[in-house]
C-alpha cells in the first residue's frame, strides 16, 4: 500500500543526492532555508563521509534561498560553505569549489549590483584555464559566457550582445549532460539576451531565437515539477510581447503579454518564490492598471535589503501613487508623497542602500514633474537629483533603474492639455 509520507521523504532523500537541484522548485522558501541548515549542520559532523561534496552542496542550498529570498546574508553562509569546501578539496574538487564561488559573485550582482563582482569572478574563471575533466570545463565555459552576457547587457554596445549571444549558443552544446538547472539558466540567460537585443534592434532573427528558447522552457517546465522555471519563461514571454506591442501600438499584443504574466504569476504563490513573485509584479508596472495593493506588497517584500529588485519596487509604487494624485489633480496628495520619501531619505542609511537613495530621489523628481504638469511651476533641484540617481544606479549596474531617472530628466513646463 502506498505511504503519501513515508514514500514521499523516500523521493526527497534521493533527490538531495542528486547534483541536479531542480527539485527545490517543489518546496517553499522557508523548506529551502531549512533544508540548507540542515546540509550544513551535516557537513560539519566528523563522521560526515564526503565532507567536500556535503560543504558544496549547502552553499548551493544556500545560494538558491538567497536567490529566492533576496537574502544576502544567505549568500554570505553559501560562501563560508564554499570556504570549508576549498579546505577539504582535493585534485579537481578545488575546481568546483571555485566555480562554486562563481556563482555566489553572479547572484550577488544580480540582487544588489556591482559590475565588480563580474570583474572579480571573470577573473577566477580565466585562473582555471582549461580544465582537464570535460565536465568542468563545460561548466567553466557556461560562467563565463553567462557573466560575459550580463558585462554585455550593462554596456547596451550591440557588437558585445551578439558576441555574449554567441558564447552563451556555445556554452549550451557543451552541457549536454549537465544538471537540469544549470542547462535552464543558461537558456534563460540566452533567451533574455536575444529578446533584449532583438527588440533595441528590431531584429527578427534575434526574436526568434529567444522565441525558440523560452517555448522550450515552457513546454519542458512541468506546473506540477519546475514552477519556478515555467514562470520565469512566462515572464520573460510576456515582458517581450509588451515590448513589442509598445513598439507597433498593438493593444492586442499587449493583452496577450498580460495573460502571459498572469499565467506566470499563477505557478507559484508569493510566499513560495517571493523574488520571482516581485520579479513578475516589475516587469508588468509599465502597465497603470497594475494593482496599487501588488506593487505596495513587492516593496515590503523587498525592503531593507538593498536589492536592485527592491529598488525597482520602491520606484515603481512611487510612479503609481503619483500618477494616481496627479490624474486627480491633487497637489496636497502630491506634497504628502514628497513628505513621505524625504522622512524616509533622513532615517535610512543611503550608503547601505544607495539603490534605494537613488529611488527615493526619482519618486521626488516624479512628484516635481507632475507638480510642473499641474502648476507650471518647476521645483527646484529636480534634474541634480536626477542625475545623481541615473550615475547611482549606473555605476552599480542597475540599468533599468538608471533608465528611468534619464527618462524624467527632460523638463515639462507646461501644463497636461485640456487641464
Amino acid at each position: 500500500m502506498f505511504e503519501f509520507g513515508k514514500d514521499l521523504r523516500k523521493i526527497f532523500a534521493q533527490a538531495r543526492e542528486s547534483d541536479d537541484l531542480s527539485w527545490l522548485e517543489l518546496i517553499g522558501v522557508d523548506l529551502v532555508e531549512v533544508e540548507a541548515r540542515q546540509q550544513a549542520i551535516d557537513a560539519g559532523r566528523v563522521s560526515c563521509r564526503h565532507p567536500f561534496e556535503a560543504s558544496l552542496r549547502a552553499s548551493a542550498l544556500w545560494r538558491e534561498h538567497a536567490r529566492r529570498r533576496g537574502a544576502t546574508a544567505s549568500l554570505d553562509r553559501a560562501a563560508a560553505a564554499v570556504d570549508e569546501a576549498r579546505a577539504r578539496a582535493n585534485g579537481h574538487q578545488g575546481i568546483e569549489a571555485h566555480m562554486e564561488a562563481v556563482r555566489i559573485d553572479m547572484l550577488r550582482f544580480d540582487l544588489c549590483g556591482g559590475p565588480d563582482l563580474l570583474e572579480r569572478a571573470l577573473g577566477v574563471i580565466a585562473d582555471l584555464g582549461r580544465p582537464r575533466r570535460e565536465q568542468d570545463a563545460s561548466a567553466a565555459a557556461a560562467l563565463h559566457a553567462r557573466l560575459s552576457a550580463r558585462q554585455a547587457r550593462l554596456s547596451g554596445d550591440p557588437a558585445a550582445l551578439l558576441d555574449a549571444a554567441a558564447l552563451l549558443d556555445a556554452a549550451l552544446h557543451g552541457l549536454q549532460s549537465a544538471p537540469a538547472d544549470h542547462v535552464e539558466d543558461v537558456r534563460l540567460d540566452r533567451a533574455a539576451l536575444a529578446l533584449e537585443a532583438g527588440v533595441v534592434r528590431r531584429d527578427p532573427r534575434l526574436l526568434d531565437q529567444a522565441g525558440r528558447d523560452l517555448t522550450a522552457l515552457v513546454e519542458g517546465a512541468s506546473p506540477d515539477y519546475r514552477p519556478l522555471t515555467r514562470a520565469r519563461a512566462l515572464a520573460l514571454c510576456g515582458a517581450g510581447l509588451c515590448a513589442l506591442a509598445t513598439i507597433a501600438e498593438d493593444e492586442a499584443a499587449r493583452l496577450q503579454g498580460q495573460a502571459l504574466f498572469d499565467a506566470a504569476v499563477d505557478q507559484f504563490t508569493p510566499d513560495h518564490s517571493p523574488l520571482d513573485w516581485v520579479a513578475i509584479q516589475i516587469l508588468q508596472a509599465g502597465d497603470p492598471r497594475t494593482p496599487q495593493k501588488a506593487l505596495a506588497q513587492a516593496e515590503t517584500l523587498t525592503a531593507g535589503g538593498g536589492l536592485i529588485l527592491g529598488a525597482l519596487a520602491r520606484d515603481a509604487c512611487a510612479e503609481q501613487r503619483v500618477r494616481e494624485a496627479e490624474d486627480q489633480g491633487d497637489l496636497a496628495a502630491l506634497a504628502a508623497i514628497a513628505a513621505r520619501v524625504r522622512l524616509r531619505l533622513q532615517t535610512e542609511d543611503a550608503a547601505k542602500a544607495p539603490l534605494d537613495w537613488a529611488a527615493d530621489q526619482i519618486a521626488l523628481a516624479r512628484v516635481g514633474r507632475a507638480v510642473e504638469r499641474l502648476s507650471g511651476h518647476a521645483p527646484p533641484g529636480v534634474a541634480l537629483a536626477l542625475a545623481e540617481a541615473a550615475a547611482i544606479a549606473g555605476e552599480l549596474g542597475a540599468p533599468t533603474l538608471a533608465r528611468r531617472a534619464e527618462a524624467l530628466m527632460t523638463p515639462v513646463g507646461i501644463s497636461r492639455p485640456g487641464r
